[in-house]
């Protein structure tokens, strides 16, 4: 075959960034940040793709980026004031920051910073609902002292997609908000919160019903976000979808699609929550594969287990990746991995990019990897050289021209990540032509490597998983295993996966409750059983947002203040964590004295189990975790347990 094969290679080398205070990712993307920067009256359009791609905001009339570090004792919060960072939240050694586009090329020289990243763009992840979790038993006070329906406890949403003048967000009187504050951190206009310098802050009633909703951001106006906290805790606004802490109070945080900017939105309700004297639980129906350690030791999972050891207590959506063969997982002995990449459709999504790779290997196993092109009969039209993870320092933009065609391609690696000490690469392909059959490459000596296949939009967010797939002799197909992504791998978390809703019907046969095909598997890839607990996430209907721009199909409507409300159902792991959530706020109702870790515990102790679980092992599974959400037998468990925390 005769083929002109050019591999162009560009290396972004402007500055100097240090390797030991920050990844070789972060160090690249800083500089090709800051390339870009320098140049963007030239090049106007070549920035915008960078602000859709990196946690890049204007905050009071300048472009800044969200940083994540790690400090120690030297750490001088008066050199980020001279230089224009704005210092957000400390959570123990780990701080966030916004930096200046102008001044990045500093943060390698400020002292007391051990280690730093960009912080990664995140994206998101009842009626019969209650019945099955034995929510309904609670609501009636059977064989229970009182009624618990989350009274006196803070519920923390952070997300996107808020309606604020949603009566399912009232009192069952409707006549009062429950939502307590909410931070727009989109809105520039201000007042701020308190100890922060950006975004737009609610506190009265008033205020909340004059802004009316949250800002449209890169979703656009969503109702992700209503839909999730109305499974929480809504009123039901008079309709049979009544949520399951129905008189808990809100706490509404529109972060800026950063892990960043989301620590500070925990920052701001932990204050919120100290200051009224109330228990905190926060729900994350969102997350991403290629946003950390995904294995509980990222700076965003350390921070999540520092609040939980101050006794807030945190709910994440397990994912929905169950149903694709997006993962592999092989053990070398000096032998090649090869698997075909299928891509998701570009007609499907107008912001996609290609597919997104990610690699992580074992300690002290460095792996090499590449891809090769293939036409419909397998015949081999180019292919790139390996790259070793333990050579490959600079980040590599490249394209492969063959024939007519050229295909891009990006690459970064790292040789021992500070976290884990595992080695990583993130790999990039963009190809439009269909009959083209792109095959990964990865070799090794020994050890064992983890690979992930994930939508790529020029967002740099997309959650959803491609299959790897057989093409011919050699070739690996992928399976549905380790599909937990961050945050909800953290340890402390409580990670939730999604069956149907078992019920009753008029004849009084059992109706449903088996496993979703969606949800995700675990473990995760330090082999710790996640998911922690299932809970009821199919076809679940909560409140809609009235000002949402997406379709939805209503089941349900209410006349409110002379507007019409509506309620739709739902799928995912992103509907079963609220139903978590909510019974946490039930526990914490019924006992506000239990610890993160007492709470995590009663929840998975006090689990179902039936024909669709199976016997579960006593470390748990990696589908069903512990077993069904039983919410009656934990507030009864709660009651007779002496809790740890003060209030």
């Amino acid at each position: 075959m005769n083929y002109l094969i050019t591999i162009l290679t560009v290396f972004f080398c402007a500055f100097s960034f240090s390797q030991k205070k920050c990844s070789n990712i972060t160090k690249i993307d800083l500089e090709l940040i800051q390339t870009s920067f320098d140049k963007k009256e030239i090049n106007q359009t070549e920035f915008q793709v960078l602000k859709k791609r990196f946690p890049i905001n204007k905050i009071n009339s300048q472009e800044y980026i969200s940083v994540l570090a790690k400090v120690n004792s030297a750490f001088n919060f008066e050199e980020f004031k001279v230089n224009e960072i704005v210092f957000g939240t400390r959570i123990n050694s780990i701080i966030t920051l916004k930096v200046p586009l102008h001044k990045i090329s500093v943060l390698n020289t400020i002292s007391g910073i051990d280690y730093y990243e960009i912080a990664t763009k995140v994206q998101a992840n009842m009626d019969k609902a209650n019945e099955d979790t034995r929510v309904d038993s609670i609501h009636q006070a059977i064989n229970l002292p009182e009624a618990y329906t989350g009274k006196d406890v803070y519920i923390g949403i952070t997300d996107w997609g808020f309606d604020y003048t949603h009566p399912n967000f009232y009192d069952t009187s409707l006549a009062q908000t429950r939502i307590v504050a909410a931070w727009d951190q989109y809105k520039q206009s201000g007042p701020h919160p308190l100890g922060f310098n950006y975004g737009t802050e609610y506190t009265t009633m008033s205020e909340l019903l004059a802004a009316q909703s949250d800002t449209a951001n890169i979703y656009n106006y969503a109702y992700h976000r209503s839909h999730v906290a109305g499974i929480c805790g809504g009123s039901g606004a008079g309709t049979v979808f009544r949520g399951v802490a129905y008189e808990a109070n809100y706490l509404f945080a529109t972060f800026l699609i950063d892990a960043a900017s989301v620590l500070d939105a925990y920052e701001w309700m932990y204050q919120k929550a100290q200051n009224a004297g109330k228990r905190l639980v926060i729900n994350q129906s969102w997350g991403l594969h290629h946003m950390g350690n995904l294995d509980g030791t990222s700076i965003l999972s350390q921070a999540i287990d520092a609040y939980s050891a101050l006794g807030v207590i945190f709910v994440s959506s397990g994912g929905n990746n169950g149903d694709v063969n997006f993962h592999i997982k092989k053990t070398f002995n000096n032998d090649v991995l090869r698997s075909k990449v299928d891509f998701y459709s570009y007609a499907a999504n107008p912001n996609m990019w290609g597919q997104s790779l990610t690699l992580w290997g074992e300690p002290t196993k460095n792996f090499e990897l590449g891809f090769q092109v293939l036409n419909s009969t397998n015949v081999l039209q180019t292919e790139t050289p390996y790259y070793a993870t333990n050579l490959q320092s600079d980040y590599l933009d490249s394209l492969l021209v063959f024939g007519n065609d050229t295909l891009f391609f990006n690459l970064s690696c790292e040789e021992e990540n500070p976290f884990n000490q595992r080695p990583h690469a993130r790999l990039r392909i963009k190809n439009r032509n269909t009959s083209y059959r792109i095959i990964l490459k990865v070799r090794a000596v020994d050890g064992t490597v983890h690979c992930w296949n994930v939508t790529e939009l020029i967002t740099d967010v997309g959650n959803w998983g491609m299959p790897f797939s057989n093409s011919g002799t050699g070739t690996t197909a992928g399976n549905n295993q380790y599909g937990i992504s961050e945050p909800a791998c953290t340890n402390s978390t409580i990670a939730v996966a999604a069956h149907f809703s078992q019920y009753r019907n008029p004849n009084g046969t059992l109706i449903g409750g088996s496993m979703s095909s969606f949800s995700s598997y675990g473990p995760t890839i330090d082999e710790r059983i996640k998911p922690d607990i299932s809970a009821q996430g199919v076809s679940i209907g909560s409140s809609v947002s009235s000002f949402t721009t997406a379709s939805f199909s209503s089941v349900g409507t209410v006349n409110f203040n002379d507007r019409n409300y509506y309620f739709t159902k739902i799928s995912g792991t992103s509907m079963a964590g609220p139903m978590v959530t909510g019974v946490v706020a039930l526990l914490l109702d019924a006992n506000p004295y239990l610890s993160c870790a007492q709470v995590k515990e009663i929840i998975k102790t006090t689990v179902r189990k039936d024909n669709y679980t199976g016997v579960i092992p006593e470390e748990g599974s990696v589908r069903w975790g512990s077993g069904k959400l039983n919410a009656y037998a934990a507030i009864k468990m709660a009651l007779q347990i002496l809790g740890s925390e003060e209030i």
